[in-house]
């Protein structure tokens, strides 16, 4: 068994029906470390990256698949997690279930709260596990920043950075 990171994402209709507790609840029986949290609003951009593979072989998804995953249907919110140690995207995946909630065990998370939407053909399976470790490191990439996981799990590098960013006004800091 291999030391592995899995992305978790619990997407908007898993917030919307209130799942976060039960899901966190269900994958704390895999005995992983939670090494980033942490609530996203996604942008079109991060959608499109993070469904490129999907763009190539289902392209007649793929404008739906955007709109769920960025809240259109339900909330803009997503919970992003890292989860890590041995056998993690087997371990994650086994409660997770098969993506599409119509062929999964009926006892597994998206068994149970899956769906697949009747006016546009997604399937709004609650959450999404990454499949493997190539597909784990470039999600977690996109999803997260060095500085947003507590432990270093890919190399890094020190880069000067000049970006216009938001800051609290009137910081009393």
């Amino acid at each position: 068994m291999a030391v592995q990171e899995c992305l978790v994402l619990i997407k908007p209709d898993g917030l919307v029906k209130s799942l976060t507790g039960f899901i966190l609840t269900e994958l704390a029986e895999t005995k992983l470390k939670i090494i980033g949290a942490k609530v996203v609003s996604v942008s079109k951009e991060l959608a499109e990256l993070h469904y490129a593979e999907l763009k190539q072989n289902k392209p007649h998804i793929f404008e739906n698949v955007l709109k769920y995953i960025q809240g259109e249907y339900h909330t803009n919110r997503v919970l992003a997690l890292i989860y890590h140690g041995e056998d993690a995207i087997q371990k994650i995946r086994d409660i997770a279930g098969k993506t599409n909630p119509e062929e999964a065990d009926p006892t597994t998370i998206r068994g149970k709260f899956g769906r697949i939407h009747s006016k546009t053909g997604v399937m709004e399976n609650v959450m999404h596990a990454s499949d493997s470790e190539a597909n784990a490191k470039r999600e977690i990439q996109l999803w997260f920043s060095p500085d947003e996981i507590t432990e270093k799990i890919y190399p890094t590098k020190k880069e000067k950075i000049t970006e216009e960013k938001n800051v609290w006004a009137n910081n009393s800091l």
